[in-house]
């Protein structure tokens, strides 16, 4: 049969848009319909406007410490409005190139929302097309549990949109979306709670990395309250909003942000005129080639329920498109040692296994660690304290972990992250030189195992 198309994507974010690219670079005929848009969740309503928030909240850091330095800066004054128009406008800008991308690969794109007629076609504002692959790339959605008032719930779809900076707002949620707008939203300054139903937020990273963090953000005044949920939400005449917790208590707020999870974006999709299967969660079963039930569709990125972080979907991406296209430059994405970052305030990086997760492999492990104060906080009344931490196996002086919570984080974490991949050893962390004055160089200097 002849195709309209060699592949059609379905989701113009960040793992559809490479596979698109590479796969019209490899000279296969390539559609990608979108109906939101260009760029998905990165980069509208996710890491890239929200980096640019906390670029924003931690300028009131930066002005206050600014006076230790000899600086003299009058008083401060934060315009919510400026930040987000000019955010707009950045994402606007981000758009165009990657409509850009697309267009000058050679890839068609259509806006509108797609949806399956049958394994091959596609149908999209009654215009149907047809492709011999068809790859689902069409990312999550946050939800909010349903209970009495959820609907006055706000999720990260729209806290990049709101008018005004809410001045007293509750954070529900313990991963690492909960914690970045709690310290935005500090930062910026609100008056913020952050409720989480478990015993300490950020469940799976190191526990030194939990603790360490949670003394941080009780330092910068943030209202930390765990075992905490929310039974309904009631608005009051004021237009402000009471929260009825499940231990019987009351707050009150004007914003309720939720970041409790997300779901597989699948709606109006047409997957029940295939043979696509999903999984318990609702995310779409597919193979080690991203191959799903229905041999003719693949599904790559936070549709599948893996790592949900955009470099994982752009090597999924990636791969793809050279599997179909250029199969002898295929290789299969290797999901070890996947560096994080969590810009929290102070940041988050992390890459490799925690002490938990390495003892509970049965490593036996030394573990290395260092707090202290920044440098650049000397000079200043800050009092927050960095921390620095490798898990090594003892047998094999392999370095199995390396955690991090401190400024710039993610941009350290990102070159260890090069040397656990190649199987650097603490031999080899100790016998490199420092870069001298910086934290970074602490990695190198750990010398003395701390008690098990």
């Amino acid at each position: 049969m002849a195709y309209d198309f060699d592949l059609f994507v379905i989701g113009a974010g960040s793992g559809g848009v490479r596979a698109a690219r590479f796969a019209a670079g490899f000279g296969a005929r390539v559609a990608v319909a979108e109906s939101r848009y260009l760029g998905g969740t990165c980069v509208n309503v996710g890491c890239v406007p929200k980096k640019l928030l906390v670029y924003g909240a931690h300028y009131s850091d930066d002005f206050e410490q600014a006076k230790g330095f000899g600086w003299s800066v009058g008083e401060a004054r934060f315009d919510w409005p400026t930040l987000i128009a000019n955010k707009d406008r950045e994402i606007h800008r981000l758009n165009e190139i990657y409509r850009n991308l697309l267009v000058n690969s050679g890839v068609t794109l259509i806006e509108g929302h797609a949806k399956l007629r049958d394994p091959h076609q596609v149908e999209i504002d009654g215009q149907t097309y047809s492709a011999e692959h068809i790859l689902i790339a069409t990312g999550g959605w946050p939800q909010v549990p349903e209970f009495p008032g959820s609907e006055y719930a706000i999720t990260s779809q729209e806290a990049f949109f709101l008018k005004q900076l809410p001045k007293r707002i509750v954070v529900v949620g313990g991963g690492y979306i909960a914690v970045e707008f709690a310290s935005i939203f500090n930062g910026l300054g609100a008056e913020v709670t952050q409720l989480y139903r478990g015993e300490l937020f950020l469940r799976g990273f190191d526990g030194a990395v939990r603790t360490h963090l949670q003394q941080e953000l009780t330092k910068r005044g943030i209202d930390l309250q765990f075992n905490s949920d929310i039974e309904r939400i009631d608005k009051q005449d004021d237009g402000s909003l009471q929260l009825s917790l499940k231990d019987g208590r009351q707050l009150i707020a004007d914003s309720v942000f939720y970041a409790t999870g997300r779901r597989p974006m699948l709606d109006n999709l047409g997957l029940e005129n295939t043979r696509v299967k999903l999984d318990k969660a609702g995310y779409i079963e597919v193979d080690e080639r991203y191959q799903s039930s229905e041999p003719s569709i693949l599904a790559i990125g936070d549709v599948i329920g893996g790592v949900q972080l955009t470099p994982v979907a752009l090597a999924e991406g990636m791969a793809v498109a050279r599997r179909l296209f250029k199969p002898e430059q295929y290789r299969p994405v290797d999901y070890t040692h996947i560096p994080t970052a969590v810009f929290s305030l102070p940041n988050i990086g992390t890459v490799g296994l925690t002490e938990e997760d390495a003892r509970k492999a049965g490593h036996e492990v030394q573990i290395f660690e260092s707090r202290f104060r920044p440098m650049k906080l000397s000079l200043t009344d800050n009092q927050e304290r960095t921390l620095m931490k490798l898990v090594v196996d003892v047998k094999t002086d392999k370095v199995l972990g390396c955690h991090m919570v401190g400024p710039e984080a993610g941009e350290i974490i990102q070159g260890l992250a090069i040397a656990l991949k190649a199987g650097a050893t603490k031999q080899i962390f100790d016998e490199t030189i420092g870069v001298h004055p910086t934290a970074a160089e602490e990695f190198v200097t750990l010398r003395t195992p701390v008690a098990s």
